[in-house]
C-alpha cells in the first residue's frame, strides 16, 4: 500500500492515481492525501502527486506516541547499518513545529550514533519538507536516503510511509523553461498538467498507443506523452507552432537521450482529416482570448460563443475518424469571476449528441476538474471523455 501527497489542487491528483490504478484501489486519506492499494505503483509516472511512499506501519495516536514509535522502529531496523544515513521527516495532519519534527529526528540520530551508525539529519524549516528539499536531497530514491511521510487523517489514524521519491521539479522546469521555443501569447500549459492529461486518458490500459494532439502548440503534451512511451501525432492550424514543436522534440530527444516516433503536420482542427491509426487523443483545445479581468458580460458571452463553436466543431470532426471507445482528455475554456462563479461552455451539456461519454470518477466530480491560480479569469477545464455511438451512427440490427 502507497500514499500519495497530492498537489496544489488534490482533484487532479486523486483522479490521476483512480484513473491508472482503479476506483475500487484508491481512497482518500486526508484533504491533501491518497492511499493507494496497488502493487503496480509508479510514482514516477505521476504530474499529480507532489510525493509518494510505501505505507510500512499504520496505528493512531498524539505526535508523542508516533514520535516515540519511529524512534523505537527505526532504531531497531538500522542498528546493523554500515552505510550512512540521510535522513528527511515530513509530516502531514498533525499540529506540530519543525521543532517537535526535527527533535525526533535528533533522537534517533543519537541513538544509532551510540551503536555505531552513523545518520544526517536533513533540517526541516517547516513541519514537512517541501518538495524540493526532497529532490534535491534525492530522498527516497535508494535505502541510505530515507524520508519518512507520516500522514494523520481527521479520524485520528496514523500512517508512516517510506518514500519513492519526490516530484523532479527540475527535470520539470527544464521542459518548461529551457525549451528552445515557447510562446507566451498561446499559453504555457505546464509540463505536469499535460502528463496528468495523458494518465486520464490511458487510464489502466496496458498498452501505449499512439496519441494525438490536434492542438499542439508548441509540443508540451508531445513532449510528455514521448517521454511517457507514446508514439506523438500533432497539429495545428499555425505554422509557426508546428515549427516550434518540432524544435522542441528534436531538443528533448538530443539532451535527454531518448527516442520516440513522432509526426507532425498543419491542420485545422475543424476540418482536418487525420492519419491513423489513433489511439488516444489529448490536447489543449482552443482557450480564447486571456483576461487579465473578469470581462463584460456581453464580451463572455462572445468569446464563449466562439470558442464553443471551434471546440463543438472540432469534437463533431473527430467522432468519425476515432474508434468507440478511444479515450481523450481535452484541456477547454471555463471563465471564473471575482466571486468564484464559473461560466463554462455550452457543449459540457451536449458532448452525448457528439458522440462522447463523461468518465465518471468515485472520488471527486468531473466539475472538480478546473485547473487555475487564484489570481486567473481563463481556467482549463479537463474533459475526461470516451468515444460512443452517436445516434446518427448506431447501426440497426
Amino acid at each position: 500500500m502507497y500514499i500519495a501527497i497530492l498537489g496544489r489542487q488534490p482533484a487532479f491528483g486523486i483522479a490521476e492515481l483512480e484513473r491508472l490504478y482503479g476506483a475500487q484501489n484508491v481512497t482518500w486519506f486526508s484533504a491533501m492525501t491518497a492511499v493507494v492499494d496497488n502493487d503496480g505503483f509508479d510514482f514516477e509516472r505521476l504530474g499529480g502527486s507532489q510525493k509518494a511512499g510505501r505505507v510500512m506501519i499504520e496505528t493512531r495516536g498524539t505526535w508523542r506516541h508516533v514520535g516515540t514509535k519511529i524512534i523505537q522502529d527505526y532504531c531497531q531496523k538500522w542498528h546493523h547499518t554500515e552505510h550512512k544515513i540521510t535522513l528527511g521527516i515530513s509530516v502531514y495532519g498533525f499540529d506540530v513545529s519543525a521543532r517537535e519534527v526535527q527533535k525526533t529526528g535528533l533522537i534517533l540520530k543519537s541513538k544509532l550514533k551510540s551503536t555505531g551508525v552513523s545518520l544526517r539529519l536533513v533540517p526541516n524549516s517547516d513541519s514537512a519538507l517541501n518538495t524540493a528539499v526532497s529532490h534535491h536531497n534525492k530522498l527516497g530514491l535508494s535505502s541510505s536516503k530515507v524520508e519518512l511521510l507520516i500522514v494523520r487523517a481527521s479520524n485520528g489514524a496514523v500512517v508512516i510511509a517510506e518514500s519513492v521519491g519526490a516530484q523532479n521539479i527540475t527535470a520539470l522546469a527544464a521542459r518548461d523553461q529551457a525549451r528552445p521555443r515557447t510562446d507566451a501569447f498561446v499559453g504555457m500549459l505546464p509540463p505536469k498538467l499535460a502528463r496528468m492529461m495523458v494518465n486520464l486518458a490511458v487510464g489502466d490500459r496496458p498498452a501505449r498507443g499512439r496519441l494525438l494532439d490536434p492542438f499542439c502548440g508548441t509540443g508540451v503534451v508531445l513532449q510528455e506523452a514521448g517521454l511517457m512511451g507514446h508514439a506523438v501525432y500533432g497539429t495545428d492550424l499555425s505554422e509557426k507552432m508546428i515549427r516550434y514543436s518540432r524544435d522542441n522534440i528534436n531538443w528533448l530527444q538530443t539532451t535527454k537521450h531518448v527516442r520516440f516516433d513522432w509526426y507532425l503536420h498543419e491542420g485545422d482542427a475543424m476540418t482536418t482529416m487525420w492519419q491513423q491509426p489513433i489511439e488516444l487523443v489529448v490536447g489543449e483545445t482552443y482557450l480564447g482570448q486571456p483576461f487579465s479581468a473578469p470581462p463584460s458580460p456581453a464580451k463572455l458571452t462572445e468569446v464563449r460563443n466562439n470558442c464553443d463553436r471551434i471546440i463543438t466543431s472540432f469534437l463533431t470532426n473527430l467522432a468519425p475518424q476515432i474508434a468507440v471507445n478511444t479515450p481523450l482528455c481535452l484541456a477547454v475554456p471555463a471563465w471564473r469571476d471575482h466571486d468564484g462563479h464559473v461560466t463554462h461552455l455550452p457543449l459540457i451539456n451536449s458532448l452525448g449528441t457528439l458522440g462522447y461519454k463523461v468518465i465518471g470518477f468515485k472520488n471527486i466530480r468531473p466539475e472538480d476538474l478546473l485547473y487555475y491560480r487564484p489570481d486567473q479569469i481563463v481556467a482549463r477545464e479537463l474533459l475526461v471523455l470516451e468515444k460512443h455511438l452517436a445516434a446518427n451512427e448506431r447501426r440497426t440490427e
